[in-house]
């Protein structure tokens, strides 16, 4: 895979949250909290373990560290807090992929998990795998919205 490819990728993934985002923010903070019958519950839920999947798999690549444990929903009592993370989320994940070139990208990545396990995988299918997630985790938002 190439730079380029993943540029585009993460382009069309942004463009995708940020609509997300935008609907999710207009709503009362009763709504955005409410619970629902989604893999992770309601709207502020799903919008949080995609949020931390993201963070992790960030920090697993680009600083070969694990972060101990996930992001939870008490992390962000309101969309606002959220939408900041986010926002910071996206640049250093842009800027990130900007740092690589296409060797690095086509390497094999050696990192731990949360629970200490150690794995072996191909830069860029995580970092396409983080795509993915963030895809399946979209359209339960979009159902919930």
């Amino acid at each position: 895979m190439h730079k380029s490819d993943l540029q585009l990728l993460y382009d069309y993934h942004y463009w995708a949250n940020a609509r997300i985002l935008k609907t999710a923010g207009a709503l009362s903070q009763e709504q955005f909290s409410a619970p629902a019958q989604h893999s992770w519950g309601g709207l502020r839920g799903t919008l949080v373990h995609a949020l931390s999947a993201e963070s992790i798999w960030r920090k697993r690549c680009q600083e070969q560290g694990s972060a101990t444990r996930a992001l939870s929903e008490e992390d962000f009592p309101t969309f606002a807090a959220l939408l900041t993370r986010w926002q910071t989320e996206e640049t250093a994940m842009r800027g990130y992929i900007e740092s690589l070139d296409d060797d690095i990208i086509n390497q094999l990545l050696r990192y731990a998990m949360t629970d200490g396990t150690v794995h072996e995988t191909i830069l860029w299918q995580i970092l396409m795998q983080v795509v993915n997630h963030g895809t399946q985790h979209r359209a339960e938002c979009a159902a919930m919205l």
